[in-house]
């Protein structure tokens, strides 16, 4: 009964195969340039319904901190959500990519910027060379609360920072759970919307190691062969990573792995909600869910074999505790029925 992390479940056999399949032949070249970079390239861009530029890279604080270099100087700064990723979890990587940049971190109910927000922030950016030059606002979707933007959220946010020369970049490890979520296209949920350059993620969502940048705004991309090699993110057989993302799109298994994340953690929400001891914090959208409970029941449920994480929430009373859930491709779903009796017991 595991719920902490998609990153603790494997590979889905589908794209593990792909890998075992590339072992088995040589490639023409190394170093990403091989046909399957180019063919992730057409697939990508056939998905997008746009010409788009991706580079392979194999972990979600590379893709993340590297799309930010291209967007930002290092006297910018980059508006993000204050319990986002690159804000709490990718230990400075972003400031040291792009070179000093400043991450100006805002508020935000469920993890979720408002047009209002980042408007009142940038009225405070009146005294020139003397504050960070705004120059891109990331978002999360889906988020770290496990809410999702919908277009019509992301294209508010970019009218409000694209008038100022800003360029918005998507931090997509979980792109594929927003995207079902919403049952939107890719097309609408970045480029349509405003984005410039995504993180898509494919690790949490069944890969061993990968994760690309794509690039909608292309001339951004020019030098990012250079950014990539500079960061120590160019692997050398890279057609391991393309054979991935090349299985991870073939018949929709992205989204095929995400809508069973998803529904799985819409099953676990109903099964938590129904204990009047526990409390859902925040809407579930996407794999995570997020509840209130006693420390005595946290406490009983991981002692009889449950596994998830603690999470910070002010306001909790001295006997509770906040936990978070994630939901995985792989969660056996006889685990979830599993851990609902196993609360129904304790309570």
């Amino acid at each position: 009964m595991n719920f902490g992390s998609d990153n603790q479940y494997g590979v889905d056999p589908r794209i593990l195969q792909a890998i075992v399949d590339a072992n088995a032949r040589l490639t023409d070249t190394s170093y990403c340039h091989d046909d399957g970079a180019k063919a992730v390239d057409a697939r990508l861009s056939a998905i997008f319904e746009t010409e788009v530029k991706a580079f392979l890279v194999v972990n979600g604080t590379g893709a993340n901190s590297l799309a930010l270099s291209a967007i930002t100087p290092p006297h910018g700064g980059v508006f993000c959500h204050e319990g986002s990723h690159i804000n709490e979890d990718e230990c400075n990587c972003p400031e040291l990519f792009t070179g000093g940049a400043k991450l100006l971190a805002l508020p935000g109910a469920h993890s979720k910027l408002q047009p209002a927000t980042v408007t009142e922030k940038l009225k405070r950016f009146g005294h020139g060379e003397h504050a960070p030059k705004p120059s891109a606002l990331s978002l999360t979707n889906a988020t770290e609360a496990g809410t999702v933007y919908s277009p019509a959220e992301v294209k508010a946010l970019a009218d409000v920072v694209k008038p100022h020369g800003m360029k918005l970049h998507m931090d997509g490890a979980r792109f594929a759970n927003a995207l079902v979520a919403l049952g939107c296209s890719p097309a609408e949920m970045t480029w349509k919307a405003g984005v410039d350059v995504l993180s898509f993620g494919g690790t949490k969502n069944g890969a061993m190691l990968l994760e690309a940048v794509v690039f909608f705004n292309l001339p951004l991309a020019d030098d990012f062969l250079y950014r990539r090699k500079r960061a120590g993110q160019l692997v050398s057989k890279g057609r391991y990573l393309s054979a991935q993302m090349l299985a991870y799109l073939q018949d929709d298994v992205w989204l095929a792995n995400a809508r069973r994340a998803n529904r799985l953690a819409q099953v676990l929400a109903k099964g938590l909600s129904q204990s009047n001891r526990v409390r859902i914090t925040n809407p579930v959208e996407a794999n995570e869910v997020f509840a209130v409970m006693p420390k005595a029941t946290y406490e009983a449920v991981q002692a009889k074999g449950a596994h998830f994480y603690d999470w910070p929430l002010d306001g909790l009373g001295n006997d509770e505790i906040h936990c978070r859930f994630v939901t995985s491709f792989a969660t056996p779903e006889e685990h979830v029925n599993q851990f609902l009796a196993l609360m129904r017991e304790v309570a």
